[in-house]
């Protein structure tokens, strides 16, 4: 992003990005619990964001780890009932009610519920002998929240940590667990440079 701020604390229409992500949860359900993971550095700036915007909703903070993984498992330990478990990228702040829901429903019925949307790019794989082209039409772009029933996520989470583990599907389809893909959103873009900021601004607007 070129800048030391983080980006889930960078403004849209002066509010930080993850004001628009824990509201998105807020609105969904009503009973909703949100552990909020950020890094021990950053944990004063979320307390700040609960305080401002959310006081009394049930939001909890747990420190993040060294990876994505460890980072979730951190927050799975403060899961105290069964329940389904979103996991979701904090920068991921247009994620609306529609897909929320969606893959609550999914989660219920089969245990997970993972977003996926179509690819329409060309794609190209890169090997040591040259590159060849992949079919699209086969390959779908995976986003949060990852839906999961906590009664499979947390025993999954309970196994050693692997460099190939770079979502909670991952992290699942390692440890047996058969994944259910829903219609994800096209507009449910996560931030990762300054042209993403401007396009989710615009279309926070927009709505």
């Amino acid at each position: 992003m070129g800048s030391d701020l983080p980006k889930q604390f960078m403004l849209i229409q002066g509010k930080p990005v993850l004001y628009y992500t824990v509201k998105a949860f807020l609105d969904a359900f009503q009973d909703v619990e949100i552990i909020l993971v950020l890094p021990e550095l950053q944990m004063e700036l979320g307390k700040e964001i609960i305080d401002g915007y959310f006081s009394g909703a049930n939001i909890q903070l747990a420190s993040g780890g060294e990876t994505r993984f460890h980072s979730v498992k951190n927050g799975l330990s403060l899961v105290a009932e069964e329940s389904v478990v979103f996991v979701h990228d904090g920068v991921r702040c247009l994620v609306n009610k529609e897909l929320l829901i969606r893959c609550f429903n999914k989660a219920l019925e089969t245990g997970s519920a993972v977003p996926v949307t179509e690819c329409r790019d060309s794609l190209r794989l890169i090997t040591e002998e040259g590159h060849v082209v992949l079919d699209r039409n086969v390959v779908r772009m995976v986003q949060t929240p990852q839906t999961f029933h906590s009664k499979l996520l947390l025993p999954a989470f309970a196994i050693d940590y692997k460099e190939r583990f770079t979502d909670e599907a991952t992290v699942a389809e390692a440890f047996g667990i058969e994944l259910t893909l829903v219609e994800g959103d096209p507009e449910n873009i996560k931030i990762t440079s300054p042209v993403d900021l401007a396009v989710a601004e615009s279309l926070l607007i927009n709505r």
